[in-house]
């Protein structure tokens, strides 16, 4: 008996490893000149990275679900719900193995490669960014892309969930060494 309650915590525990420990939101008490530079911070720049194979670009099955990322760099668009995380997440590792960063401008996506780029455009308001996948998620039906706090206050969709749709972006030829003919 007391070997099963010792396995009973240990899996009740773990059960609350994932779950952050203070309330997600917005982060506290911005004032308006630090929430302006924030709408200033500059899209992520693609550039060359490699990608690795396995670690967090192998498969993994999640609430009964198995998800595959993409192997190759292939061109991929999807529309779907874009939510948002913040401050409950702020400086935890992200499935990348970086630490998330809410004034950053990065995302989840459950099957891009780690690390990849996409455009993102709220069609309610024409804004576009683009941002830096370094994480897995949203694992919610209908969400396509978890945003961080300062990307999803660029496209105005701090506001719940909003439909969005995303472009996988690529290096410029020219940050790869390359120069066109």
């Amino acid at each position: 008996m007391k070997r099963f309650t010792i396995t009973l915590i240990v899996i009740l525990l773990a059960g609350c490893a994932n779950r952050p420990a203070v309330p997600d939101g917005p982060p506290l008490g911005l004032s308006a000149q630090q929430l302006e530079r924030l709408l200033q911070t500059p899209d992520a720049q693609p550039r060359p990275e490699p990608i690795r194979a396995g670690g967090p670009n192998k498969a993994y099955g999640l609430n009964g679900r198995l998800y595959v990322p993409l192997a190759a760099d292939a061109p991929l668009r999807e529309q779907g719900l874009a939510s948002w995380y913040g401050r409950a997440y702020h400086g935890q590792p992200t499935a990348s193995g970086e630490r998330y960063d809410m004034f950053a401008m990065s995302a989840a996506h459950p099957t891009l490669p780690l690390p990849s780029y996409v455009r993102v455009r709220n069609p309610a308001n024409q804004r576009s960014v683009v941002v830096r996948i370094n994480d897995r998620g949203p694992f919610v039906d209908g969400r396509i892309i978890d945003l961080s706090y300062t990307a999803a206050l660029r496209l105005g969709v701090l506001n719940g969930v909003r439909e969005v749709e995303i472009e996988r972006v690529f290096p410029e030829p020219s940050s790869l060494g390359l120069t066109p003919r």
